[in-house]
Order: C-alpha cells, then structure tokens, then sequence
C-alpha cells in the first residue's frame, strides 16, 4: 500500500509539472520597460564594426519596419541614430535623396515574454479559487526582453544584407511554495558609456 500511495503522488506531481510562454503586450511595468530598453540599446551596441566602420563621414537614411508600429520602434530607431553618430560618426538624415548610403532595418522582435518551468500544486478545483490558482512547488520564472533586427546597407539598389542581431536581458526568480528567490538581475546601475 505504500508504494502505490507513493506512486501515485509521483504520478500527480509529474502531472502537474508545466512550461509556458505568454508573450507579454504591455510595458505598463518599470520591470517590462528596464527589459525592453536595455535589450534595444544592447541591441544598438551590437552592430558590427565590419559593416558600419567603413562608412564614417557619411550620411545614411534610415527606414524601419516592424510588424506592426509601436513606439518602441520608434525607440529603437532613435537608439540605432545615436549609436551610429557615436560610434560610427554616420549621421543619420530624413531625405532619403541627401544620403549617401541607406539603412533598411528589420525588426523581428520588440517585446517581453514570460515563461515558466517547474512543478506546481493546482488549486483551482477548491470551490471559491480561481480556477487557475495554484502554488509553486519549485519553478523557474523566466522575464525577458527581446530586440532582435536584421539589416540591408548600401547606396540605394546595391545595399548588402547584415547579419540578424539579437539581444535579450532577463530577470529570473524561483519560485518556492512560500518565497520567490531573484537569481538575475536587470540593475544596470554600474554601467558606464564607452
């Protein structure tokens, strides 16, 4: 009788073990927003001198798309300008017929998802609990932040296409029946400029 009572306990926490992935669709919180803009600035960062370097002094039209609009492309082309200036002394013009090159990105993702692993204790069935309640055995609570383009740069009708560039920043926890521990940070406090 013991080994089928063990058994059986064996049976519902390796049936209560889950993995999932929603795609969050808001920045509503300073944790999805720390994410989402260090992930595009490391995403910035991330343009290889081989492509860029070679261009300094000249003027680039930059032209964008992405599924759908957002602010955050926004974000991330104003980000991509300023690197550019920076690092590559490209500067960045409106009138596609004043530039030397162009700079066709593509973004392929600009968002956070949240994923979690791990077993839990569903406790949805008590009457007067949500249905979806239930307790963390032991998980891993995943917070991400994706950027990630791909790029075509050139003069008008020659551009070359660059590598696709991804950046993702994380905070991570597990998740216990009565405590979360953090075991990543998104605290960039420390990082300075180059």
């Amino acid at each position: 009788m013991p080994l089928r009572l063990i058994l059986i306990c064996l049976s519902l926490a390796l049936l209560s073990a889950c993995s999932t992935r929603q795609v969050q669709d808001s920045l509503a919180g300073a944790t999805a927003q720390q994410l989402m803009t260090h992930s595009i600035d490391d995403l910035a960062r991330s343009l290889p001198d081989a492509d860029f370097a070679p261009h300094a002094g000249k003027r680039i039209h930059l032209a964008s798309h992405f599924v759908e609009y957002t602010g955050l492309q926004n974000y991330a082309d104003q980000r991509l300008a300023v690197e550019l200036a920076r690092r590559f002394d490209i500067k960045v013009v409106e009138d596609p017929l004043l530039a030397d090159l162009q700079l066709q990105v593509f973004y392929t993702a600009l968002g956070t998802d949240h994923s979690r692993k791990g077993f839990v204790l569903p406790i949805g069935y008590i009457p007067g609990v949500d249905d979806t309640t239930q307790i963390d055995l032991i998980s891993l609570d995943q917070f991400h932040g994706v950027a990630e383009m791909y790029y075509f740069l050139g003069p008008s009708g020659s551009e070359q296409r660059g590598d696709v560039l991804q950046a993702r920043t994380r905070t991570d926890a597990i998740g216990l029946p009565i405590i979360t521990i953090p075991i990543s940070s998104i605290d960039r406090s420390g990082e300075g400029g180059d």
